[in-house]
């Protein structure tokens, strides 16, 4: 698939090759969440937790590499430097990288896991 157009690629193709690396990269405590339908945001969110923020680093570097190298995917990531949370986005999946304590603290899936399970929005 090396080199394949983005045109080409689906989000399913995208979200396999993210929950590969993490694997591949040691990523810990992977969640997906399935949000087609639910939001505009995002078609997948997939959030993880690394130990130390080198860790962080190397997880979110490797991930931005393999789905260039792999699906020819240009992703985008912010937060790298603070190395408390990096996320990446790839237009149809966006992935948090989480040190523990940061991940605890902002909580993600209990803001987004009653939407992917068909919960009601609150109202804005």
């Amino acid at each position: 698939m090396t080199g394949m157009p983005q045109t080409e690629v689906t989000q399913d193709d995208i979200l396999a090759t993210v929950l590969k690396s993490l694997d591949d990269n040691k990523a810990e405590d992977v969640v997906q969440i399935d949000l087609r339908g639910k939001t505009t945001v995002c078609d997948y969110m997939v959030i993880c937790s690394g130990r130390s923020s080198r860790q962080l680093g190397a997880i979110s570097d490797k991930l931005v590499e393999d789905l260039k190298h792999e699906l020819g995917v240009q992703a985008k990531s912010e937060g790298k430097d603070t190395g408390d949370w990096v996320l990446i986005d790839t237009g149809d999946v966006i992935v948090h990288v989480f040190r523990p304590e940061v991940r605890e603290f902002y909580q993600l899936e209990k803001m987004w896991l009653p939407l992917a399970q068909g919960g009601v929005q609150a109202a804005t």
